[in-house]
């Protein structure tokens, strides 16, 4: 049995590096491309979340139009009978002030009616106000959600086409080359994986 020369050994190690980095690499596009795909599913679901919080708080927002309406009116009907000083119409009227506008209007009263009006008053908060503001917050953190999940999703997509790079520079470096050729391409091969390697340690990972 004749001994393997230094230059059939070296020959050896060049193929089995390329097939170590076809495997591993191969292996690191298809992760690349399923975390991809869970980061586009995470945006779908943020975006739908922020839709529907965005619907809602229309619907809040709305309703607080509504009671303010509904107090305006009620307060319009107060001003015109305190203005022909109908006590009893007046305090009729008081009675069916709505919680929220009852609020306002002690207010005030107990600061000596000093604001054009109940509802220039700081405690005045038409229900549906509150629910309002929170849900259009809430939108607005879901929208932002769903834009960060947006660039994960790229920077893995990125990252595949930076591993197929890397494919194709190991395949070019198995055909038939001059050895200092085979061997820069191989290197360039293992610096881009390597650098694409450490870029992915660093992204967030969706299971």
């Amino acid at each position: 049995m004749s001994e393997q020369s230094p230059e059939s050994g070296r020959r050896r190690a060049v193929e089995l590096t390329a097939v170590l980095m076809l495997s591993i690499v191969a292996v690191l596009t298809a992760w690349c491309g399923f975390q991809a795909s869970k980061w586009g599913g995470e945006m779908s679901i943020a975006f739908s979340q922020a839709s529907s919080a965005r619907i809602q708080a229309s619907e809040a927002a709305s309703e607080a139009r509504d009671a303010r309406q509904f107090d305006l009116t009620v307060y319009a009907q107060w001003v015109n009978a305190v203005a022909e000083e109908k006590s009893e119409l007046v305090t009729f009227i008081e009675e069916r002030f709505s919680p929220s506008f009852r609020v306002a209007f002690d207010a005030w009263n107990a600061g000596g009616r000093v604001e054009t009006g109940p509802f220039a008053m700081p405690e005045y908060v038409p229900d549906g106000t509150e629910e309002a503001a929170d849900l259009s917050a809430r939108a607005d953190a879901k929208f932002q959600e769903a834009l960060v999940d947006n660039q994960r999703g790229d920077n893995y997509s990125l990252l595949t086409v930076l591993f197929a790079l890397v494919l194709f520079l190991t395949a070019m470096s198995q055909r038939d080359l001059s050895k200092m050729a085979t061997r820069a391409l191989l290197g360039l091969a293992i610096a881009v994986a390597v650098v694409g390697i450490v870029i992915m340690l660093t992204f967030p990972i969706r299971i």
